[in-house]
């Protein structure tokens, strides 16, 4: 299982009804307002690039699952390249892990090629 299996539940169509919400009894969130989002993205075709280059250009990363993209196709290579260029725009970082999984970030974040 992969990260993003874990994150979007493996391949299964997830709604935000999938989600929890975790009870944080013990932070106060009533007045912090978030300075960035972690969005997740399945991109199944060039249309969903832009959403993803929308968010990124507002300063949140984005994790997007490929997976739908049969790794084959040029479409691929094409979108990877689009975000490529966004991120080296915002001056932020992108990484693609393996067949299934791009992550991209906005300025000033980078990701560590290194594991923990």
């Amino acid at each position: 299982m992969g990260f993003m299996d874990k994150i979007v539940g493996g391949g299964q169509s997830s709604s935000v009804d999938d989600y929890v919400e975790l009870d944080l009894d013990d932070v106060s969130t009533e007045s912090a307002e978030a300075a960035m989002h972690v969005h997740i993205a399945e991109i199944s075709g060039q249309a969903d690039a832009v959403d993803i280059k929308d968010a990124v250009y507002d300063g949140d990363i984005v994790i997007a699952d490929i997976t739908r993209l049969r790794t084959n196709d040029n479409t691929v290579e094409h979108i990877v390249d689009e975000l490529r260029q966004v991120a080296h725009e915002v001056d932020g970082d992108i990484v693609r892990k393996g067949d299934d999984q791009i992550i991209v970030t906005p300025t000033a974040i980078r990701i560590s090629r290194e594991k923990l």
